[in-house]
């Protein structure tokens, strides 16, 4: 097989909605997790999303599939990402895979990003309107562009809503109170927050382009509270 060619890929990525978020070469005294071919990694592709693009895609999957099929979203980019992988002779890897895969280092690395005050990575033409959805492994190095730091939007706001608008105040310079934000969300009080999705998410000035719409983000907060 050919070297696999990134353009390839981004290409049969596109009519799923999904876009290549970098990549890099693991150095070769790194402990990479095995590509395709079982040896460690030498180069890795992330896999994800700006907005809601993947959403039509997704939903029309969706309708053929049980209703109680758990965690569908995952399902559908396992499949997706997995199909790519063989077409380009790469082993797919999942956020969602255990033992846990460092993705939120990788996406770090490969794409220059550092956290919000909400933990998701901040984007400086996606805001926090974005995902990782897997990752392409390669026994060989292929041909990737190492990033650049991006600018940290962050840096710039001073105001911060985002640690504002929450009701319960789940986020804080102390971290992410997950018990009190998922107990507020499934209570009668946090219908606002299931329906529109995270406040103080929402409160963020930057990236508002690319907010999800309403039933994806309703849809993701279901998924929270399960």
């Amino acid at each position: 097989m050919r070297q696999p060619d990134p353009a390839e890929i981004a290409a049969a990525l596109d009519p799923h909605g999904l876009i290549l978020r970098g990549g890099f070469h693991f150095a070769p005294d790194e402990a990479a997790p095995p590509g395709p071919g079982g040896t460690p990694a030498k180069s890795m592709l992330l896999v994800g999303q700006a907005g809601d693009a993947p959403w039509p895609h997704f939903s029309r999957w969706r309708q053929s599939q049980p209703q109680d099929l758990a965690d569908p979203l995952d399902a559908w980019s396992r499949e997706v990402i997995g199909a790519i992988a063989a077409q380009f002779g790469a082993r797919a890897v999942s956020p969602s895979d255990r033992p846990w895969l460092p993705f939120q280092q990788w996406a770090m690395r490969a794409e220059g990003l550092r956290p919000s005050p909400l933990g998701i990575l901040m984007h400086p033409q996606y805001g926090l309107w974005h995902a990782y959805r897997g990752a392409l492994l390669f026994d060989i190095e292929i041909p990737i562009q190492e990033p650049a730091d991006a600018i940290h939007l962050c840096n710039a706001c001073d105001g911060k809503p985002c640690l504002k608008s929450c009701p319960v105040d789940a986020y804080s310079t102390s971290g992410f109170a997950h018990e009190t934000c998922r107990t507020h969300v499934g209570s009668a009080a946090g219908e606002p927050c299931r329906t529109g999705g995270c406040l103080d998410r929402n409160a963020c000035p930057y990236g508002t382009a690319y907010r999800y719409a309403l039933h994806g983000q309703a849809f993701h907060m279901a998924a929270f509270i399960r």
